[in-house]
């Protein structure tokens, strides 16, 4: 049942009113946006200081983690963390008791990088994979080289597209036993599964390849494997329709994710993540009928991508969304609800440290709420 489409009177002060997203109850719709801080310990074990920075944030609605490998192949960054082994598992484990203690919700994102990876990430320095043999233009930081080109990827086997759908499957159930909330899929910016569904870097010839149908197969055989495992109610997807992040491109993204969005209503799910533009641009960077998706879609719908305080209410006063991800003012402002409830100022980023990457406490745990400054 959409929260947008049930006969309650929203106004703008609803943002900050408890909902319901799927199995999740939550007490504000202001969702912490995934946001890759390449923080991670050896292993890419979450550490002290990754508890610290989402425990300073419980007081979202929902947090969304920043996105974390289902595999050691689905790493494409350095010092992300992953889901996949057992010291990952009880590193979480303390994240998501940190979080639920200060009455917090949170879903761990879950993603394979694909071709946006490079071979010093990959088990014996093999190629990364990706639906067919194109590098993306783009780059990718190393750990004593700095920002690299991608490395030319290899076409994924269909003989090998099993195991990576059970690397999802795993890691949703992994992601239970870490106590989390839910998972949210990363179908979105390019990476693995994007890159499926787009003609750009989707070139493939089989059941893969060619009709949207079929670009779209991996997408939904992830997500019926994931929902099979935790229930629909705990698994959102997010999705990027014309963001050119990552070299993503697609020739017809509105009948493509039109008939993405028809195929995941059928699982049940909590909610779809929604990135409207550009990720981190313009909204407005190509045309796209948003409301087409929305009104193809039953759960909560989770907007993406430059909300301030006033689009936010009006957003979820109009029905326009049902929850509204904040991204760059939840890394500058740990206590964003309480400074957008009250109409607050927000901080002022850090001059001398970045917003995502970064090393230490500098520009990640140390921006002060009001309580402290």
């Amino acid at each position: 049942m959409s929260m947008s489409r049930t006969p309650e009177t929203r106004t703008e002060d609803s943002l900050f009113q408890p909902a319901r997203i799927g199995d999740i109850e939550v007490a504000n719709r202001i969702v912490m946006a995934p946001l890759t801080r390449n923080r991670a310990g050896e292993g890419n074990v979450p550490n002290a200081l990754n508890l610290k920075y989402y425990a300073q944030r419980a007081g979202a609605g929902l947090i969304v983690t920043e996105a974390t490998q289902v595999s050691a192949q689905a790493q494409g960054y350095a010092n992300t963390p992953g889901l996949h082994t057992p010291e990952q598992v009880a590193a979480w484990k303390k994240i998501t008791d940190a979080v639920h203690e200060k009455g917090g919700r949170i879903v761990v994102q879950i993603w394979h990088t694909g071709r946006m990876s490079h071979v010093s990430f990959q088990p014996g320095r093999l190629a990364p994979v990706a639906p067919s043999a194109i590098r993306a233009e783009a780059k990718t930081f190393v750990v004593g080289e700095g920002f690299v080109d991608t490395s030319v990827p290899r076409e994924l086997t269909l003989e090998e597209i099993p195991g990576v759908v059970d690397d999802f499957r795993q890691t949703a159930r992994r992601a239970m036993d870490a106590g989390f909330d839910g998972i949210e899929i990363h179908g979105a910016h390019g990476y693995l599964l994007d890159s499926f569904l787009r003609d750009g870097s989707n070139h493939r010839t089989d059941i893969y390849g060619g009709s949207i149908e079929n670009r779209s197969r991996l997408l939904l055989e992830v997500v019926a494997a994931t929902t099979a495992e935790i229930g629909g109610g705990r698994v959102g997807v997010r999705l990027s329709p014309v963001s050119p992040v990552n070299d993503s491109s697609e020739s017809q993204p509105q009948p493509l994710f039109n008939y993405v969005v028809e195929q995941l209503n059928q699982f049940g799910l909590a909610y779809l993540h929604v990135v409207e533009g550009h990720t981190g641009g313009p909204r407005d960077n190509a045309p796209f009928d948003y409301e087409a998706l929305h009104q193809r879609f039953d759960g909560a719908w989770l907007v993406n991508n430059g909300y301030d305080r006033m689009m936010a209410r009006q957003a979820i006063a109009s029905g326009h969304a049902d929850l509204v991800a904040f991204g760059r003012a939840f890394i500058t402002n740990p206590d964003l609800v309480h400074r957008l409830q009250h109409n607050l100022p927000l901080n002022v980023p850090f001059e001398d440290a970045p917003l995502y990457g970064g090393v230490g406490e500098h520009g990640y745990t140390d921006y002060p709420a009001l309580t402290e400054a």
